[in-house]
């Protein structure tokens, strides 16, 4: 998202394990928040803007994958 109704963020966001959203929000607000709209279902925001290693935006961006997709595509 990029400035999602004037919220000032370039984020992503990013589907999530169950309890993983509270966690990684608590330990590091400053890099993850809880997004609107899809919030209460467990996904985390990622701050893009907030110099946050780009090996750690890929890992969320896998664990999300592997949160939503099929099992048949997981394989």
């Amino acid at each position: 998202m990029d400035n999602h109704h004037e919220d000032g963020r370039l984020a992503l966001w990013c589907a999530a394990a169950p309890d993983m959203q509270r966690a990684m929000v608590e330990s590091d607000p400053r890099h993850y928040f809880v997004p609107p709209y899809v919030g209460y279902l467990g996904w985390v925001g990622v701050r893009l803007d907030r110099r946050l290693a780009w090996k750690k935006v890929a890992e969320m961006v896998e664990d999300a994958y592997l949160a939503v997709a099929p099992r048949r595509l997981i394989g």
